[in-house]
């Protein structure tokens, strides 16, 4: 199994598009940075003029915490279609290039392949995350500094500038779990579609789906508790002013429950799937 998974990392590194995604996140990072730095301060200024006459604030409001948290939003819905393209690829390269026939003509079991396979998607989408959070948290502050965060979600919640780090920093971890669970739904659609191009378009569709209904009340309250699309936002709740743990420990517990599942379906599927 370990040949299996160090195997799949030499894949990913020889591969361009490893390097396009990666590309692709800082360059989306950009855009977001250099737009809010000639035009965001002005706008924000604008808009608190009145609470700075009431309250306090510590440096500048445009600062690094805030940018992060923007960027958060703003990668929240790229940065799964990214992994997914980036893990897919994973499956679809090995049928497209008839690589499988020769990968089973040595002594490796189909199972223990597609496993490697999901690991090293697994472990691929937490060093994405990582860069992610290490590059977002790095340009944001050198830009913009540091300061107090404001977030505006059902009331405007403030944060001092060392919570507001702790807050940005659990965010990420529990994202991740969002990220890993769109990972492996990719690789299963990849297992079960084959194509590259079809399996991309399924992943866009699942993925605008999910969020499409992410907002909406199914007007059930068993569907609203445990369908999956009711659980890739949970790193939200670390900007209210008191955490919702329970609901947190929920979400990410019964978020893992469903990646897991995808996990054992696409493994099924792979083993009872022809090679051709």
């Amino acid at each position: 199994m370990w040949q299996l998974i160090k195997i799949e990392w030499y894949k990913l590194f020889k591969q361009n598009r490893t390097y396009w995604a990666l590309g692709a996140i800082i360059i989306i990072e950009g855009l977001v940075l250099v737009g809010a730095y000639f035009q965001g301060t002005d706008i924000i200024e604008l808009l608190l003029e009145n609470l700075r006459k009431s309250f306090y604030f510590n440096g500048n409001l445009l600062n690094g915490n805030l940018m992060v948290y923007l960027l958060l939003n703003t990668l929240w819905f790229h940065l799964p279609l990214i992994l997914m393209i980036l893990v897919s690829g994973m499956i679809t390269t090995e049928y497209k290039d008839k690589t499988l026939q020769a990968t089973f003509l040595q002594p490796v079991s189909k199972s223990q392949f597609i496993v490697a396979k999901y690991l090293v998607a697994i472990q691929l989408t937490i060093v994405v995350l990582l860069f992610l959070a290490i590059t977002s948290i790095f340009f944001s502050n050198a830009l913009f500094g540091q300061g107090d965060l404001i977030v505006y979600l059902e009331s405007l919640n403030f944060f001092t500038d060392t919570i507001a780090k702790q807050r940005i920093l659990l965010a990420f971890i529990s994202g991740g779990f969002s990220m890993v669970f769109y990972t492996v739904v990719s690789m299963t659609l990849a297992i079960q579609i084959k194509e590259a191009t079809a399996t991309w378009i399924a992943c866009t569709f699942f993925l605008v789906f999910t969020n499409l209904f992410l907002k909406i009340d199914l007007n059930s309250a068993f569907l609203n508790q445990w369908f999956y699309v009711k659980l890739i936002d949970s790193w939200q709740y670390f900007f209210y002013p008191e955490i919702a743990w329970n609901q947190v420990y929920f979400n990410t517990i019964l978020l893992s429950f469903y990646s897991l599942m995808t996990t054992l379906l696409g493994t099924y599927l792979f083993i009872r799937k022809d090679l051709d």
